[in-house]
């Protein structure tokens, strides 16, 4: 089954501290590494896979994504995914992989970050995807007659993960 992205590189370069001028292509595997891990651990298999297979129908000329799960889409999973992306990508932003071994790349006017700004950035992000995750959440779980696949995962399925996505530290 062919991979339907839950959003496009405009809504990624529009809604995210990526620029325009990246490669799309350095992207696209953790946008997808966001998508089936972080996304369908949150909608379940059943969700996930109605979605995908909507955005497919879109796409050859169907109907596509409409109603409840087009504003499903667009107010709640896109900026989640987008977070959770970013989050992914971040650390290895800096590098490339070639036939030359692993590079770092850098400019004559920029200048390279340290590990604990790295790590800062990763923690904001992981901030904002936690938020639009537990809205996500919960509007699910306060709509779920309006997604009945949200609840119908069986077997090897994912069942959504309805805990709280966020961190609030211990208390003793």
């Amino acid at each position: 089954m062919a991979t339907a992205l839950f959003i496009t590189q405009e809504d990624l370069v529009r809604n995210s501290i990526i620029s325009g001028s990246t490669d799309f292509d350095k992207i696209i595997q953790f946008v997808k590494i966001a998508q089936v891990i972080d996304i369908q651990n949150l909608l379940g298999t059943d969700l996930y896979n109605k979605i995908s297979e909507d955005i497919i129908s879109g796409a050859a000329g169907g109907a596509g994504l409409t109603g409840n799960y087009l504003t499903l889409v667009t107010e709640f999973i896109q900026p989640t995914l987008i977070w959770f992306a970013q989050m992914n990508y971040i650390p290895f932003s800096a590098y490339s992989i070639t036939n030359k071994g692993i590079l770092k790349g850098s400019s004559e006017t920029a200048q390279n970050v340290d590990k604990d700004e790295v790590d800062y950035l990763v923690a904001k992000a992981r901030e904002y995807a936690n938020y639009y995750s537990t809205r996500l959440v919960d509007y699910l779980c306060f709509n779920n007659s309006l997604f009945p696949e949200f609840s119908s995962n069986t077997n090897n399925d994912i069942s959504p993960d309805t805990s709280s996505t966020a961190f609030n530290g211990w208390v003793l």
